[in-house]
Parts: structure tokens; sequence; C-alpha cells
């Protein structure tokens, strides 16, 4: 049992050692610029140790920024009432900001996309009630208000954030509101 939880801590180091030195690469390269050699090197592991690990320097980034993005999504589910679910998501996309900037200039903002669709999704499931709506409406719906939601945020982060945080909460509210009253006049009435 010590042996198997040994291999597990240095499993654990090897990644983290990845994932800091990749980040610390990034701060002055574009993800299409790095290598594998590049990252181990850095790192202090071998290629054997990524390669046990990760596939590519994409799933670096994935499995670094996933438990981040996740457990503030679970905590703001858990914890946060209802009612200001919206605004404690705000404050965290605020908060990663810098991250976000980072991931645009270097090329690897399809792993917030990525992640914050996937968050999004688990986050609507919990929130929203469907009243009459088909699975396809819902799956659509979702993907509508994730892809529209993070795109809206993007433009706040990156904008320089000219309008206050409570105006971009109040527009994502009105635009939730709106398209699922409009989904719900057009999903046909059960007798």
């Amino acid at each position: 049992m010590a042996a198997t939880q040994h291999a597990q801590n240095l499993k654990q180091d090897s990644q983290d050692y990845l994932a800091t030195a990749l980040l610390q690469l990034l701060a002055h390269t574009d993800l299409s610029d790095l290598t594998v050699t590049a990252v181990v090197k850095r790192a202090g592991v071998s290629r054997m140790a990524f390669y046990r690990n990760f596939t590519t320097l994409t799933d670096v980034l994935l499995a670094h920024f996933s438990p981040i993005i996740s457990g503030q999504f679970d905590d703001i589910l858990a914890h946060v009432p209802q009612d200001q679910k919206l605004t404690a998501l705000g404050t965290f996309f605020t908060d990663l900001g810098p991250t976000l900037r980072l991931a645009v200039t270097r090329g690897f903002e399809p792993v917030f996309q990525q992640l914050f669709d996937e968050n999004m999704q688990r986050f609507y499931a919990a929130t929203v009630t469907w009243p009459g709506a088909t699975p396809i409406q819902k799956k659509y719906w979702t993907q509508f208000m994730s892809a529209g939601i993070y795109r809206i945020w993007r433009e706040w982060l990156l904008g320089g954030q000219q309008e206050s945080l409570e105006t971009i909460h109040d527009l994502i509210a009105t635009f939730q509101t709106a398209t699922m009253q409009a989904l719900q006049a057009a999903t046909p009435q059960r007798p």
C-alpha cells in the first residue's frame, strides 16, 4: 500500500512540475511554439514522465485548469444562494481575467472554452428548471447560453471592463430569462 501511495505522489509531483514549467514558458512563448522537450527540460523530468501522464501539452493545461475551474463551479453550486450564483461566477471570472488574457495571447484559449462549457452544462443542469422542455431544447439552450456567456465575459474582461460588473450580470440575466421564455413559448403544450 505504501508503494502505491509513493507512486501516486511521484505521479502527482511530475504533473505539477510539468504544469508549472509549461505555465512559466507560456509567459513568454506561444503554445504552438513550445515542445515537449522544452517543457520537460524546464520541469526537470524525463520525456517518459511526460508521456506517462499526458499525450499533448494541451492535456497538461486541461489537467491543471480543470480542478481549478470545476472546483469553483462546485463551490458556487453547493454554497452560494440561488439568487447570488451569477454574481459569484462573475467574481470568479474577474479573478481569472489575467489568466484568460494569457490564454488568448499565447494560444491556449480553447482549453478555457472547453472547461467553461463543461462546467456551464453542469451549472445549468443543477440550477435551471425545465418546465415542458424537450431534451433537444435543453441541450441546445445550454450550448447557446454557455457560448454566449463565455463571449460576454471574454469581451468584458479583455475589453478593459468598461461596464460595471452589475451591468454585465443584469445583461446575462436578461438574456437567460428572455431565451428561456422564448423556449417555453415555442414548446408545444402537452395535454
